[in-house]
């Protein structure tokens, strides 16, 4: 497994970084009390870049494929505008009881809308459009969660995709989860919907645009 970037640089980007609120904090402290893998949490940098990401491009409606405790999707929710809506799904109904717990703590836990089931049937039932998907969930079903999402997005709006570097797996995949993984890239890649460029923030991240 390689390590894709030294703890201690990921530690100086982190303090470089807008420090997290108190809330944010304890919701970290909760995943790691309450949970068997609480790595699957989306970090501090990432989730700063989430929310600025949807500062920045004025996005009013998101779409989050995997809540896991709900870290990712309350600092996305920071980034939307009041009345801005930020729709999750995810199967797990542990983990997001811990989510919800902490979305009633914030202001903008109301723009928050969980949906307890099979991510590929929720989104199938979505109505309208989306200024931003983020993808974060079961990694062999990578591939299935972008075909649904890329019709639901709108022009020029923005995808990103998380893991996919897979803890480096994918120059050598094995595991079924590694060579989703690497399939899933070569697919976006050669996909003509999107612009997209892929980096090596934590585990690597994938930012596409539909064009």
């Amino acid at each position: 497994m390689l390590e894709i970037t030294p703890k201690s640089i990921e530690a100086y980007a982190s303090a470089h970084t807008t420090p997290e609120k108190e809330l944010h904090e304890a919701l970290v402290r909760a995943t790691h009390e309450k949970t068997a893998l609480p790595q699957m949490q989306t970090g501090h940098v990432e989730g700063t870049f989430l929310k600025l990401l949807v500062t920045a491009m004025h996005a009013k409606r998101v779409l989050e494929i995997g809540t896991f405790t709900g870290y990712s999707a309350l600092r996305m929710a920071e980034g939307l505008p009041q009345g801005g809506q930020l729709i999750t799904c995810d199967v797990d109904e542990k983990a997001t009881t811990i989510a919800r717990e902490f979305w009633k703590q914030s202001h903008h836990g109301k723009k928050i809308i969980l949906k307890v089931g099979p991510a590929l049937e929720t989104i199938k039932k979505l109505k309208g459009l989306f200024d931003f998907v983020f993808i974060d969930a079961d990694k062999e079903n990578y591939i299935h969660y972008w075909n649904a999402c890329i019709p639901k997005v709108r022009q020029h709006g923005l995808i990103l995709v998380d893991n996919v570097l897979w803890s480096g797996r994918v120059l050598d995949p094995k595991e079924a989860s590694d060579k989703a993984i690497a399939e899933f890239n070569e697919a976006a890649v050669n996909d003509k919907r999107v612009n997209l460029v892929m980096l090596t923030i934590r585990d690597g991240i994938t930012l596409a645009v539909k064009k």
